[in-house]
């Protein structure tokens, strides 16, 4: 047996596997009404492609993709579109979602598909092809797997892909009932991704409280250089940095990734999908889901993606009395939902219907006493308690100092406290806090970057204006410099002309010419004599010479 390297702390839980995975897994019956939310995945909503009366197939993408870190969403039936809008989904918060609401027709008529070569596919358009299948982590996290199986700019190579079979928490067993009966398909699914990724070794962790599930894997992972690897059960052996350090001896980076440190991991649920979405041409429209606690008759069951936790709870027989709390996941890290009108996503690994003897008992929160109990537990080696005091003092830059967003909120600190002290609640306070004003820290950069954005556009126009008149300057300096020659030049020859001596009066020149001042006188008329004047001019020669 390979080495393993135990992670810090951890749990030894009560299991409560066997009261679901004792029956093989059933087909889920198909409902009238299927409400399929547009969000059952981290990163973007998909883009709705339907609206109200549009009749669609199995199978068909009814959301695309809307950016990088986003997934698509399909028909899980046939039928007709009876709405579009938000409708109650299962979340920690309570709020609802944009979903598309589907009345089946009972037909079940599938939209055209045929399986994937995918070794005659270029790496993105394989990427591409699991993309549009709608493949996200069926672990809980339900992060886009293309995403995760592009390692560009991520790192060079990679050492280590594991499968994670691990399943530790309490009650839910819908893992480990596909890998019992459908290991084959399992296997097929992770030579996809190993075509893709290229590890140095491929890893496959499973709990040893699952002996059926390991020796179905080993068999199907014969010849492949597959390695399965049982580890201890112990409570989260299945978070991904505690695998990791568990399965190759590597510390995860403080907020890093595993692939970091040259390694990346998968869910067997996901594995699963994407041999369904390469070998039969099959989009994600159905998961395995286990049902358990509080009802008639716990299971597994391959349900469509839409079905209400009710019609589900309904199949297992209905409620025994006594049922407190209705969780979507595990009594660990699942959270209670308000009403079983959900529908069930891609996320939704369990439905625990918990009485009170399943439920840790309400307790008075006392001070804490410092008794240093959470930080044997934690698994990712903090200090529970300082998170605590800086949480509740809302000391979020000093709670960060501390490693805030390294808790995976498995919940063991609050399992132990003394004090009953909800640990796990206060650090989520914190981070939602932080995420909170960093978000109002991005609107307030982006307002800054768009009013610089305004105030350059501004300056520019301006400049541009100024260059344009600029432009028209010279031509308009010509033109005023042309006037004003012009002008100077008929200023000059008007002075020029007022300078020239005036020509001869008309008598001179006539005297020049010869003719006597007799004659003119003989020629002009004789003036009228005033009453007492001379009867005759004087002549014009004696009034030059007075």
């Amino acid at each position: 047996m390979s080495r393993l390297y135990p992670f810090h702390g951890g749990l030894k839980t009560v299991r409560h596997k066997t009261e679901s995975n004792q029956w093989p897994i059933q087909q889920a019956a198909l409902p009238r009404w299927l409400t399929v939310p547009l969000r059952q995945h981290i990163g973007a909503i998909a883009k709705p492609l339907v609206q109200a009366g549009d009749r669609v197939l199995k199978g068909q993408m009814i959301g695309q993709a809307d950016g990088y870190i986003s997934a698509a969403v399909h028909a899980p039936t046939s039928g007709v579109v009876a709405a579009v809008e938000t409708r109650p989904v299962p979340h920690p918060s309570g709020l609802p979602d944009l979903c598309v609401v589907i009345d089946s027709d009972g037909e079940e008529c599938w939209i055209e598909h045929e399986p994937v070569d995918y070794r005659a596919l270029h790496p993105s358009e394989l990427r591409n092809v699991l993309r549009n299948a709608g493949i996200v982590g069926l672990g809980g996290a339900a992060f886009p797997s293309a995403v995760k199986l592009n390692l560009s700019g991520q790192c060079e190579h990679l050492d280590t892909l594991i499968l994670n079979g691990a399943e530790c928490e309490p009650w839910i067993t819908c893992d480990d009932r596909l890998m019992r009966e459908r290991a084959t398909g399992i296997v097929a699914g992770l030579q996809v991704m190993t075509c893709l990724l290229e590890p140095r070794e491929v890893l496959i962790g499973i709990e040893d409280d699952k002996p059926e599930a390991i020796a179905a894997m080993a068999e199907a992972c014969a010849g492949t250089g597959y390695q399965v690897r049982p580890i201890p059960t112990r409570y989260p052996s299945g978070s991904v940095k505690q695998l990791v350090k568990l399965l190759t001896g590597k510390e995860t980076p403080v907020e890093g990734l595993p692939v970091d440190v040259g390694v990346q991991c998968f869910n067997a649920a996901t594995a699963y999908t994407v041999h369904r979405a390469i070998d039969h041409g099959e989009p994600v429209i159905s998961r395995v889901v286990t049902v358990t606690g509080h009802v008639s008759q716990p299971g597994n069951f391959e349900a469509l993606l839409g079905t209400s936790f009710a019609d589900l709870v309904e199949q297992c027989g209905g409620y025994r009395e006594g049922v407190e709390r209705l969780i979507m996941g595990g009594p660990m890290m699942g959270f209670a939902l308000h009403s079983d009108e959900v529908p069930l996503t891609k996320a939704a690994n369990c439905i625990l219907a918990a009485s009170a003897a399943e439920l840790t008992p309400a307790q008075p929160v006392m001070p804490c006493i410092r008794c240093g109990a959470c930080v044997d537990v934690c698994p990712a080696d903090l200090l529970p308690q300082q998170l605590y005091w800086h949480a509740r003092a809302k000391e979020f830059d000093k709670a960060q100092d501390y490693h805030l967003f390294s808790c995976i909120e498995c919940g063991c600190c609050s399992a132990v406290c003394p004090s009953h002290i909800p640990l796990v609640q206060y650090y989520r306070y914190a981070k939602n806090e932080i995420w909170a004003q960093e978000k109002e820290k991005q609107k307030a950069e982006l307002a800054r970057q768009r009013h610089q954005a305004r105030l350059e556009r501004l300056e520019r126009e301006k400049q541009e204006r100024e260059a344009k008149l600029r432009q028209k300057a010279p031509a308009k300096t010509i033109k005023a410099a042309e006037a004003s020659e012009a002008g100077i030049k008929l200023d000059i020859e008007a002075a020029v002309a007022h300078a020239k001596p005036h020509p001869p009066s008309s008598i001179s020149s006539r005297a020049e010419e010869g003719e006597s001042i007799t004659d003119y006188s003989a020629r002009t008329p004789a003036l009228p004599v005033a009453e007492g004047g001379n009867q005759e001019p004087e002549p014009l020669s004696s009034k030059q010479d007075a």
